[in-house]
């Protein structure tokens, strides 16, 4: 078959590029930098270099694939987000219009279902509906939960102040976490064998309450005792700031917080919960934030 990849090499796309070659497929893979030209070749696929926010680009690369792998970049240079996920979800359904796409595998996320308040994640709701819009189109929407890679920013926090925290976790209910690792092995799964119709898989690693999550990370940094502080809005705002998120992040970041605070972002994950867990446990995690603070 023949495959488009969005994402370049990233930690998913990376691992989902090398599975798909060495299953002998056609595998195109989109970057913004033509500095990885001579990457993505070396992998056996092609490279498509342009950006997702020009139309012409994503029409012509996805004018001969079947099978597109789908996901919004972030870049903590922009200064608005929320509107360029718009513009690029825009673009995506304007280039599929006119391609011989069938299948499209999408990178959304858990709180998709809310469509609204749930922060980065509203953009992926949006493209979600947009999706669903366009007929004759078998979709598979891979909605993954709170990534382990967003716990390094907790590294300052213990290191620093003793504490980690964000401004949820004030309740009984466990946050959802995902190794990117894992959906990588499951987007390859379903990228090979895609699935027919309309169709929602909810990816998760671990469930973990953030005192389980500030205790075993803040071992893993050489402190032990550490506690989970859950922040007010206001003090979380100001801390993301003063890490260096710009307005934008910070204010889409908050507002995540927010709806895993009230329950609403993590619920239809409940109600539909996997049948199996992913190989990558805090614990295991928990070896690499050490490594970065080494």
């Amino acid at each position: 078959m023949k495959y488009i990849i969005t994402g370049s090499l990233g930690h998913i796309s990376l691992p989902v590029t090398k599975n798909l070659v060495n299953a002998g497929h056609e595998v195109a893979v989109i970057s913004s930098s033509a500095d990885k030209n001579a990457e993505i070749e070396s992998l056996g696929a092609k490279a498509a270099i342009g950006s997702v926010t020009d139309l012409s680009f994503l029409k012509n690369a996805f004018s001969n694939a079947e099978v597109a792998y789908l996901m919004i970049p972030s870049s903590f240079s922009l200064t608005d987000y929320a509107a360029f996920q718009i513009e690029v979800a825009d673009k995506y359904i304007e280039a599929l219009k006119g391609s011989s796409i069938k299948h499209v595998v999408l990178l959304s996320s858990i709180g998709a279902h809310l469509r609204k308040g749930a922060g980065p994640i509203d953009g992926l709701g949006y493209l979600e509906e947009k999706l669903l819009a366009l007929p004759g189109l078998h979709l598979d929407f891979l909605r993954p939960s709170y990534f382990y890679n967003n716990l390094f920013s907790l590294a300052g926090l213990i290191q620093q102040a003793g504490i980690a925290g964000n401004n949820f976790g004030d309740t009984d209910e466990k946050l959802v976490l995902t190794h990117t690792d894992d959906i990588a092995e499951i987007a390859t799964a379903h990228l090979l064998q895609p699935l027919t119709g309309q169709n929602i898989t909810y990816i998760s690693s671990d469930e973990r309450h953030p005192t389980e999550i500030a205790s075993i990370l803040g071992k893993a940094a050489g402190k032990d005792n550490i506690p989970w502080v859950t922040f007010s809005d206001e003090q979380a705002y100001e801390g993301m700031l003063g890490a260096g998120l710009n307005e934008s992040f910070a204010t889409l970041y908050l507002q995540m917080g927010q709806s895993l605070r009230n329950g609403t972002l993590q619920e239809d994950y409940w109600k539909n919960h996997p049948a199996t867990l992913g190989k990558h446990k805090l614990e295991d995690f928990a070896k690499e934030f050490a490594a970065v603070l080494a």
